[in-house]
This record gives C-alpha cells, sequence and structure tokens, in this order.
C-alpha cells in the first residue's frame, strides 16, 4: 500500500477515536479494558469527504470501508457467503487461569442530539455532511454517505432514500436501492420490488440485495422472477436473497439457480439451499457435487452438511475422491455437521488424503461424530506426519471419551515431539478419565513444557483414583510459593 493510501485510509478509520485503559484495580489476574468512542467531527467528515472525491477508486473503497464500519470488518454490496469454517476445536480448558473481561460501554449522551451505531457516534451535524453528498457525481462517496445515513436511521430517511430511487440519473437511483437495502425498513418492498423493473442492472442488482436482507416471504415471486434476468449480478444477488429467506418453499428455485450458465450464481444457490435446511435440498446438492466449478462443489458440499440429514451421506461419500482439495474438505466438514455414524468409512479414507487440510478436518469430523468405530482412524493419525492432525486426532479421541483410545493417547504424550500435541492428548486423557492414564500423566508431570505439565495435572484431577489425588495434592503443593518472613532482631535487654 502506498503512503497516500495509507494516510487516507487511517485518516478515515480516525473518524472514530478510541483508545483503551485500564480501570481501577480487579481482583482478578486479567485487568479489564474499556474502550471509549468519541463523538465524529463534522468538519473532519467534510474533509474526508473531499480527500474521498479527489482519490482513486482503490483508496476511496478502501477509505471507504473504514468509515462506513468505523475500521471494523466490512461487506460490500456483493454477497459472499463462507461456505465452510474452518473448524477450531477448543480442546484443552485452561486450568489455573483467571477470566478476563472486555467492556465496550458506549459513550456518555453529548450535549446535542447523536446517533450510535455499528461502533461509530455521528450527531446531526456530521451527519448533514454524508447527506448532502447523496448526489454527489462520485459513485464512491455517494454510497459510503447512504450506509452511513442509513446506519443512523434518522426519521424521514426511508422517505430520502425513496426519492432518490425515483431521480432520472441511474447512478442515484442506485443509491436510492442501497441506502433502502441498508435502513431495512420494511415500507422498503413496495419500492425495490418496483425498481427490478429498472432498466439499469446496476439498480436491479442492488433492489434484489434489499428485498433479500428484508427477509419477507412475500418477496419469494419477485426473487424468483429476477433469476431469468440478463444480468449476472441481478441472479446472482436472485440467489442469495432466495436463500436468506430461508423458507421451505424456496427449494425450486435454488434448485433452478443451481442451473445457471453462470458459476457464481450456481454456488450462490447452493449456498441458498443449505441455509432452507430441507430434505428437499439433498438431491439437486448431490448433483452439484460434480459441477465443473469447483467453488460450486465445495458449497454444495457444505450445504449438504448444513441440512444435517442422514440422506446427505451418500452423495457426500462418492466425492471423497475430487480432485480439488478444498473441495475433499468440506466434504469432510459435511459429513462431521451430518453427524451420522455411516460417515465413518468415508471420513476414513479421508484421512489418508495427501492434503494435511483434509486429514484434519477429517479427523474433527470423526471426533464430532462420537462413535467408537472412529477409534481405529484417529488412533492411526496420531502418528501423521502433520503436527497439526496429530492433534486435532487427539482432541477427537477425547471427544468420543473411550477407554480404547487410551494406550495410543499415553503414547503419544509419552513421545509426541510436538507440545501442543503432548498437551492435547493429556486433556483426552483427562476427558476419558480412566485409571489407566494415572501412570502415564503422572510421568507428564515432569514433561519439559510448562503447557504440558498443567495439562496432565488437570486431567489427573479428572480421574477418580487414589493415585491421582495424591498426585494432585503434591503438585499443589510444590506449586504453593513459600512464605519468607523476617527475622526479628535480637532483643537487647538493658
Amino acid at each position: 500500500m502506498s503512503n497516500r493510501m495509507l494516510t487516507l485510509v487511517l485518516a478515515a478509520a480516525g473518524l472514530a477515536s478510541s483508545y483503551v485503559a485500564g480501570v481501577g484495580r480487579t481482583t482478578s489476574a486479567a485487568a479489564t479494558a474499556v474502550a471509549v468512542i468519541k463523538p465524529v467531527d463534522s468538519a473532519r467528515v467534510a474533509e474526508l469527504l473531499n480527500r474521498l472525491r479527489a482519490s482513486d477508486s482503490a483508496v476511496c473503497e478502501l477509505a471507504g470501508r473504514a468509515i462506513t464500519n468505523m475500521g471494523g470488518w466490512f461487506y460490500d454490496d456483493t454477497p459472499r457467503p463462507m461456505p465452510m469454517p474452518r473448524p477450531m476445536p477448543m480442546p484443552m480448558p485452561m486450568p489455573f487461569a483467571g477470566p478476563g473481561r472486555m467492556s465496550m460501554p458506549r459513550p456518555p449522551r453529548p450535549g446535542r442530539s447523536g446517533r450510535w451505531f455499528g461502533g461509530g457516534w455521528y450527531d446531526a451535524s456530521s451527519l448533514g455532511a454524508f447527506r448532502a453528498v447523496l448526489r454527489d457525481g462520485n459513485r464512491c462517496v455517494r454510497r459510503v454517505a447512504a450506509r452511513v445515513v442509513a446506519d443512523a436511521g434518522q426519521p424521514g430517511t426511508y422517505e430520502l432514500f425513496v426519492a432518490l430511487l425515483r431521480d432520472a440519473d441511474a447512478g442515484i437511483r442506485e443509491n436510492g436501492a442501497l441506502g433502502l437495502a441498508q435502513l431495512g425498513d420494511d415500507r422498503s418492498e413496495r419500492p425495490l420490488t418496483d425498481a427490478l423493473k429498472d432498466a439499469d442492472a446496476g439498480v436491479r442488482a442492488t433492489a434484489v440485495l434489499g428485498l433479500g436482507r428484508l427477509e419477507h416471504a412475500s418477496s419469494l415471486g419477485p426473487l424468483t422472477a429476477a433469476l431469468d434476468d440478463p444480468a449476472v449480478a441481478v441472479r446472482r444477488n436472485a440467489a442469495w436473497g432466495i436463500g436468506a429467506l430461508d423458507i421451505k418453499s424456496a427449494v425450486d428455485a435454488l434448485a433452478k439457480a443451481l442451473k445457471d450458465a453462470d458459476a457464481d450464481v450456481r454456488r450462490m444457490g447452493a449456498w441458498g439451499l443449505g441455509e432452507v435446511e430441507d430434505r428437499a435440498a439433498v438431491a439437486p446438492l448431490g448433483r452439484a457435487l460434480v459441477d465443473p466449478s469447483p467453488d460450486v462443489r465445495a458449497t454444495a458440499a457444505w450445504a449438504l452438511g448444513q441440512l444435517e440429514d442422514s440422506a446427505s451421506v451418500v452423495p457426500l461419500a462418492g466425492a471423497v475422491k475430487d480432485k480439488d482439495a478444498h473441495v475433499r474438505a468440506a466434504v469432510a466438514f459435511a459429513l462431521g455437521a451430518v453427524e451420522n455414524h455411516a460417515g465413518v468409512a468415508p471420513l476414513a479414507t479421508l484421512m489418508r488424503d495427501a492434503d494435511g487440510d483434509v486429514r484434519q478436518t477429517a479427523a474433527w469430523a470423526l471426533g464430532n461424530l462420537d462413535v467408537a468405530a472412529a477409534l481405529t482412524p484417529l488412533a492411526g493419525a496420531l502418528q501423521d506426519s502433520d503436527a497439526e492432525v496429530r492433534q486435532t486426532a487427539a482432541w477427537a479421541l477425547g471427544e468420543i471419551d473411550n477407554p480404547a483410545a487410551v494406550a495410543p493417547l499415553a503414547g503419544a504424550l509419552r513421545s509426541d515431539a510436538e507440545p501442543g500435541v503432548r498437551a492435547t492428548a493429556a486433556w483426552a486423557l483427562g476427558e476419558i478419565a480412566s485409571s489407566e492414564a494415572v501412570e502415564p500423566l503422572k510421568d507428564a508431570m515432569r514433561d519439559s513444557d510448562a503447557s504440558v505439565r498443567r495439562a496432565a495435572v488437570w486431567a489427573l484431577a479428572q480421574i477418580d483414583d487414589e493415585r491421582a489425588d495424591d498426585a494432585v495434592r503434591n503438585a499443589a503443593s510444590e506449586d504453593r510459593p513459600a512464605v519468607h518472613r523476617t527475622p526479628r532482631a535480637p532483643r537487647h535487654r538493658p
């Protein structure tokens, strides 16, 4: 990023000034942090908008993101479903760690009228600076203004955006549709539906997005009709909007989107079927697993997992040999989400995949199934060349909570080279809480890594065995700080 771009983005983010400060003394080990957010100055808003107007589109876009979300995470007007969250097991509690707290109170209300939203504070004056540029000739500037004004939601905002939607200029109409989409006012359904007939594709695409955000079941008909629009952006947004309605009657329309000529529309259709979560979606999603686009196939796999229906296992099992590793990881994740014992066999196949991410996701999924049949592939995964796979396998064995896993976990606790794997193995043994794990855990109390030693003590505390109780008591006495007394000076008698 150039210095000029960085300066402008930082200036935009600086509209919301905040600082973190410790407040007082706390009884816990972690200090309480408070973020104080100050009102935005209207002069700074006007100055920055002028600078955005003079910047190139890339700089304006980045700075606009900072303004509209006060420096936080920003989403644009193109729906981007996140089809496969990365499995992030939190395998081991933090024994002996004190809780921390973060509070972010709203700032005190200033004397003049203002509006809090999304992490920022604009008063009437600073909002006026944004309202003044809603018809600006610069598309980026006016779109930034539309988002801010809509989020503020002052009286008369709905009427303001409806008026923009009737403007002769297509760019201004698009901004009106954007404002209504961001505003979320139920009255917006009618003007946004009417905007689907607009001659400009940008207006139609934004109007479809707004209908989806309203989530009114009555919008299904207009959104379905928009799937026949000649513009790809309109069809893509329509598929997203139909999925956002989250109604079972949307399955046929979304299945239609899966046949679109454009891969992004098909991907959005698959995502929408996952959101609807209806068994009738299994067949069209199963067909989408052979789509030419790997993104469509991965999203279809994710969607089958979202259905959580045992009927999803068969089509997912047929995709374990997909040529794309991202698709195979999505298949593994979906099989874990379905939580059906029939998923063990295909997941065992994925545990032998050449890609480490696929193997790790498969290990997570087997732990999520929580069936004894998963013990053998997971025990084998404790010998994997990838430490993350081994750690996830140890976590999964703890989730299954079967005494048959004690021996392989004890082996990992004793000999794995990675402290994270050994600590997770200790945690898993604590979850199983078998007396057979006492001696391996006692040995781990002498591990070279402190996190492993702490995990071993925690695990021993979970086991109902006299040997474990003695080990925990000894560890507690050894950790107790010594009491140092200052010797008294000898008395001198007169």
